[in-house]
């Protein structure tokens, strides 16, 4: 993928994707805050800004009425680690896009009203997604017990929908002066547009900005755990549920690819050894899964399954711990490693077709410090090898950093 970039003066990083190939252009603004950068006793924060960032700003009181009318779309999310602004806009009209992206970042209009609105809608999407749906605070009760003092203990939504409710006007003001400036952020712009375009543009509309107190993170970092976990709730749900959580080295660390396919090998798809075992042959589950994270810090490895009726948990514990010795026995075969490495390459691959995730992986990895890690990551991914994994297993995937909750239904 090629790219140019560039810094403006108030420290906007910028980067450029020329694809004249659609007459559609992205605009995408990565800010260098998420859930992990809030007050543990005010949290919920990055993802409220998330939804105030739409309520209008200094110079604009509608932000979606300008954009609809030149055929654009936007949308937001919020991650533990960052938050990410996109609007994917015919690339006659660009300019529309810089503008509104530009005043929200000068200023929002701070409107009580759209505090109160935004405020409502955080928590009732709080309480729908979390606490209403079935397994919905599944992580709400797994990551205090797998993170004791990193802030990735809570979720995005906050820790507690109290912290939402307290927020003051000036708690929104603070959190918006400290992140929300132009040297916390990277622009992105990809699609059919010129190097020079975009500079003029930028230059126009976002060097103006003045920069704010350079945002230094100094986050408390996770020891390592020494000792199983165990955590066993009962709620309203179909079925008995569990999630497994290990720790694992950060999105940077060299072992990160190979860790990635280690949790492919174990539950990526209807072929893989804990399906297979766990719902083909044994009838066990009627579904299981193995996953990453995928957190810049040290994040996790995570085994999660649903339980058929009269199954127990020790049962599926012990069939669980059984196909993981049988690999750190075996190793892997050399069709599984092939397998594993195709899926993750060709995922890259096809999500790099679209335009959209072109332009906000360029915000990613230029957000990681290296933007041309973007290109590398096929390379990283073929350069794992079998023995690698399996060094990697017999360091991860033992009883001391294990953390599992066993989320079971109430009984009729």
């Amino acid at each position: 993928m090629k790219y140019e970039k560039f810094t403006l003066d108030n420290g906007l990083q910028v980067v450029v994707h020329e694809d004249h190939s659609t007459k559609v252009a992205v605009l995408n603004v990565l800010y260098n805050v998420g859930s992990r950068d809030e007050d543990e006793n005010k949290t919920g924060f990055a993802h409220l800004f998330e939804h105030l960032m739409f309520g209008g700003s200094a110079n604009i009181p509608s932000y979606d009425e300008p954009l609809q009318k030149v055929g654009g779309e936007n949308n937001a999310f919020t991650t533990p680690d960052y938050t990410n602004y996109y609007i994917s806009i015919p690339s006659n009209n660009l300019e529309t896009a810089f503008w509104l992206e530009s005043d929200r970042m000068l200023s929002l209009a701070f409107d009580p009203q759209s505090l109160e609105v935004q405020r409502k809608v955080v928590i009732e999407e709080f309480k729908q997604r979390y606490l209403d749906q079935p397994y919905g605070d599944a992580w709400l009760n797994m990551k205090p017990m797998v993170y004791k003092i990193h802030p990735y203990r809570w979720n995005t939504i906050g820790k507690e929908i109290s912290h939402i409710e307290d927020a003051t006007m000036d708690d929104v003001k603070a959190f918006f002066k400290k992140f929300y400036i132009p040297n916390n952020a990277i622009l992105v712009v990809a699609g059919d547009v010129s190097l020079d375009q975009v500079k003029s543009l930028t230059k126009k509309w976002f060097a103006p900005i003045p920069a704010g107190e350079p945002y230094v993170r100094d986050l408390p970092q996770e020891p390592k755990q020494v000792e199983e976990r165990n955590k066993t709730i009962q709620r309203d749900v179909p079925m008995n549920a569990f999630y497994r959580a290990y720790h694992m080295p950060d999105r940077l660390d060299e072992k990160y690819h190979t860790i990635d396919l280690l949790s492919d090998v174990l539950g990526r798809g209807k072929s893989s050894r804990l399906y297979t075992k766990l719902v083909k042959e044994m009838k066990l589950l009627n579904s299981i899964g193995a996953s990453i994270t995928g957190s810049i810090e040290s994040g996790l490895l995570v085994i999660s399954g649903k339980l058929k009726d009269k199954v127990s948990f020790d049962e599926v514990d012990k069939v669980v711990d059984g196909e993981i010795e049988a690999l750190l026995k075996d190793g892997l075969t050399p069709e599984e490693l092939d397998k594993v490495k195709m899926q993750a390459e060709s995922s890259h691959v096809f999500s790099e077709v679209e335009l959209l995730n072109r332009a906000m992986s360029l915000a990613y990895y230029t957000l990681l410090g290296n933007t041309e890690l973007v290109n590398e990551e096929t390379k990283a991914i073929n350069e794992v090898s079998a023995d690698a994994i399996l060094k990697e297993a017999k360091k991860m995937l033992n009883k001391t950093n294990c953390s599992t909750l066993y989320y079971q239904k109430k009984e009729a």
